[in-house]
C-alpha cells in the first residue's frame, strides 16, 4: 500500500520528503474535482492521490522531486537529465 496503515515504508519515507504541492496542467481541474469528491481534504496530506505519481531520487537517496499524474512528461525528462 502507499497510503494508510499498510502503507510500505518506502512510501511513508518518500512523501515525508516531498509533499502533496497540487496537481498541475491541463487535466489539474478535473483531478482537483475529481479526487476532491472522494477524499474532500485532499490537499491537507500528502498521501499519494492517484495512480502514477512519481518520485525522482538522487544517487545518495535524497527525494528530489514529487511529480503528480498530471505532470507533463516533458518536466519529468527535463529533471531527470539535470540530475544525471
Amino acid at each position: 500500500d502507499v497510503n494508510g496503515e499498510n502503507e510500505l515504508p518506502l512510501y511513508t519515507f518518500l512523501k515525508s520528503e516531498k509533499g502533496f504541492e497540487g496537481f498541475t496542467g491541463e487535466k489539474a481541474d478535473f483531478m482537483n474535482a475529481h479526487v476532491g469528491n472522494l477524499v474532500p481534504n485532499f490537499r491537507e496530506t500528502s498521501d499519494i492521490k492517484w495512480n502514477f505519481t512519481k518520485f525522482l531520487v538522487d544517487r545518495k537517496g535524497n527525494v528530489v522531486a514529487r511529480f503528480e499524474p498530471t505532470a507533463d512528461m516533458a518536466d519529468v525528462e527535463k529533471a531527470i537529465q539535470e540530475l544525471l
